[in-house]
């Protein structure tokens, strides 16, 4: 997906309905143009289209949050798994940040297995991976399990890393969620690995949602791009949080 299609995506996330005409003028191309842009986001399940108007279909659609900022991502996924070893156990919660974690070492690690609650990963990657999806309730949009069941099955394992997402960071209220089930599953099954590493885009720093995601002191490192805020960069590391940020 090329800049303008992620400039495209990014009005999209704000506005929720924009204008064929008005995406034309902010990003100074032609109509044509920008409807090449639209057919092409439209095939890929992350708008549609209607009247003149371009329109989100869910901001929970996992199509739409990998496509959106895709090379970004990719390159925070491989500094992630900078300390995974081949053979090696993990367990991944669900998010587009996540699902290029597991592609990632598809590619660059051998005999890995991967634990998540997460149906979209299972069938996402390709490749070189044993998968065991804990079962739950089904979140049907963004395909995930959560609950007490998935709760309990994640007791049955203990792991060196948990990989996680965040939708939000601030000082005030810490890392946060979209997702009251979510988040709770997340708490839980924190116990079980001896390293939480977040992984996340810059711009959710200084954004916050409404639900807890996980106490600092449960987290080891995030990994991010080099755009986080100085500030908050300042105050994870003053919790004893690392701080591994992708050029």
């Amino acid at each position: 997906m090329n800049e303008r299609q992620n400039k495209i995506l990014e009005l999209l996330l704000k506005e929720g309905k924009v204008e064929v005409v008005q995406l034309s003028h902010m990003l100074g191309v032609s109509q044509v143009t920008i409807r090449k842009d639209l057919n092409n986001l439209e095939e890929k399940g992350i708008i549609k289209r209607e009247h003149g108007y371009a329109i989100i279909k869910n901001d929970d659609n996992m199509n739409m949050r990998l496509a959106y900022h895709y090379e970004r991502k990719r390159k925070i996924a491989l500094k992630a798994i900078e300390d995974v070893k081949d053979g090696e156990t993990v367990m991944v919660e669900s998010g587009s940040c996540c699902a290029l974690v597991v592609e990632a070492l598809s590619q660059y690690r051998k005999d890995i297995t991967v634990i998540t609650n997460s149906s979209f990963i299972c069938d996402y990657v390709q490749g070189d991976i044993t998968f065991i999806l804990l079962g739950g309730l089904y979140q049907k949009e963004s395909q995930v399990n959560v609950g007490p069941l998935t709760i309990e099955n994640a007791k049955t394992f203990f792991v060196d890393h948990y990989f996680i997402g965040t939708d939000g960071f601030t000082k005030e209220a810490g890392f946060t969620g979209k997702n009251y089930m979510r988040c709770e599953s997340v708490k839980a099954i924190s116990d079980q690995a001896k390293k939480v590493i977040i992984v996340t885009e810059s711009e959710k720093f200084s954004r916050q949602e409404a639900v807890s995601l996980i106490p600092l002191s449960k987290v080891y490192a995030v990994v991010t791009d080099q755009n986080i805020p100085e500030e908050d960069e300042t105050y994870l590391l003053e919790h004893n949080i690392k701080v591994n940020k992708r050029l």
